[in-house]
């Protein structure tokens, strides 16, 4: 099975280092930042679980759950975490998937053999609390994700739901955003008093009050 943007994330049930979890329920309401990694104890995974404890308060802010997964087991995911706790200077709190059967790893296709024919390669998924995937990026083994990337993706993506725009590349919060060219300027007058400046037909730049 192929995933794409779009779909609806696969469910599962499987066992974490905070207990059993049915996927969608665990989500709830809430978006989800959906994230593996190959191994336990090893350098830039490290790196990755404790850069997301870090940010606890930055993924809350925005109702989202961090879920991570490695292809190892409950055991050897909490002995990681007292690692992970002691060399970045962090306290993590959120539930990491164990998968050494490989079950969900395939079902979400993050085992690419050119890798690894075992290990999962370092994939991310954006989930929306319909269940919905509205983002997918894979790193390779050696390169460490861009934490900042990730919370800006979160804010377009949840911006873009309540005002109906879309972001420009480089976007930040607060920067202007665009008027999606399927609103008319009739609709747009409604939808955005505070105007806009239209660059081209086609593009037309607002700031959200």
């Amino acid at each position: 099975m192929t995933l794409h943007i779009g779909d609806t994330a696969p469910d599962f049930d499987i066992d974490t280092t905070q207990g059993k979890i049915h996927f969608h329920d665990w989500i709830g309401d809430s978006w989800c930042f959906f994230f593996s990694h190959p191994a336990d104890f090893t350098p830039v995974c490290t790196t990755e679980m404790g850069r997301t404890a870090q940010l606890a308060k930055e993924f809350e802010a925005r109702n989202t759950k961090p879920l991570g997964l490695s292809t190892d087991t409950v055991e050897e995911h909490n002995k990681w975490i007292l690692d992970v706790n002691d060399t970045q200077n962090t306290t993590l709190e959120f539930p990491i998937v164990a998968d050494p059967d490989h079950k969900v790893a395939q079902l979400y296709e993050m085992i690419h053999p050119g890798e690894s024919n075992t290990a999962a390669v370092r994939s991310v998924f954006i989930i929306d609390p319909k269940k919905k995937i509205r983002l997918m990026m894979t790193y390779p083994m050696s390169v460490g994700r861009n934490f900042d990337e990730i919370l800006r993706v979160i804010d377009a993506l949840q911006i873009g739901d309540k005002y109906t725009v879309a972001t420009p590349a480089d976007w930040q919060k607060g920067d202007d955003v665009i008027i999606p060219p399927s609103i008319s300027n009739e609709d747009a007058q409604k939808m955005f008093p505070q105007g806009w400046d239209e660059i081209r037909s086609y593009l037309r730049l607002t700031k959200l009050k």
